[in-house]
């Protein structure tokens, strides 16, 4: 049940997607560029609210502080801030869950390389037909293989999108020795430099073809992340909580 829920809604569609992108530009590399596209095009709401959260945390700093300093008891603090949060259409976690969303995809992905495009001729859409001859190269790299020009881009990239997306974020403040602020230090540490490097770790021992998608996404949420936050600066803080 699970399996077959898993292959229509995840694995077909993919396949599909990328036998029709790469039958239709040649080439595999190509067809995992456009399918990456369509996804980060698909996401694109989620992605952009959660931006605007992280602009608008910021933006919330000065009244979360106030919080603190009105309400000693922890239970009310927790219960005003989710007010406060609730009040300007705040999400801290919509972040996580555009990466949780994106596993499955990732996922789905690494079995359509691994059992092979050619090799599911059975589940192909009516519309769609599998082309005879598909290249397995983008810019000199097979895609079948490793790559660790692609898996070091995968780092690289996701080390830039996360030193965007943490520059948002109020800075940890070194001389906090509490619990809360010793966690909020390290998670911002492990973010932005432990993530990266695990990244390209893993981009390391699937296919290129894997790396590839993890490097376009990057690029394309980096330039996401550039114009929204962009667009937010402009705003003032009234304007920015009714965006």
């Amino acid at each position: 049940m699970l399996s077959t829920i898993w292959t229509t809604i995840f694995y077909e569609p993919l396949y599909n997607a990328l036998v029709f992108f790469a039958g239709s530009l040649g080439g595999i590399g190509l067809g995992v560029v456009a399918l990456t596209v369509l996804v980060k095009i698909i996401l694109f709401p989620l992605t952009k609210k959660s931006i605007l959260s992280q602009a608008k945390l910021r933006a919330l700093e000065g009244d979360l502080e106030q919080i603190k300093k009105d309400n000693p008891d922890k239970a009310i603090q927790s219960k005003k801030t989710f007010e406060l949060y609730k009040k300007n259409g705040v999400n801290p976690f919509s972040s996580c869950l555009v990466v949780l969303i994106q596993l499955p995809i990732i996922i789905a992905l690494y079995q359509v390389f691994l059992r092979g495009i050619d090799s599911n001729a059975a589940v192909l859409y009516s519309f769609i037909t599998l082309p005879e001859n598909l290249s397995t190269y983008f810019l000199g790299i097979n895609l079948e293989s490793k790559s660790i020009i692609f898996a070091l881009l995968a780092g690289i990239t996701q080390f830039i999108q996360m030193k965007i997306s943490i520059s948002s974020l109020k800075p940890a403040d070194s001389k906090d020795t509490s619990f809360k602020g010793q966690l909020a230090k390290s998670m911002q540490f492990q973010m932005k430099y432990i993530l990266p490097v695990f990244i390209a770790f893993v981009a390391y021992t699937v296919s290129a073809a894997i790396a590839l998608y993890w490097v376009v996404s990057n690029i394309i949420t980096i330039i996401q992340e550039l114009m929204i936050r962009s667009k937010a600066g402009l705003l003032s803080k009234k304007e920015l909580l009714k965006f």
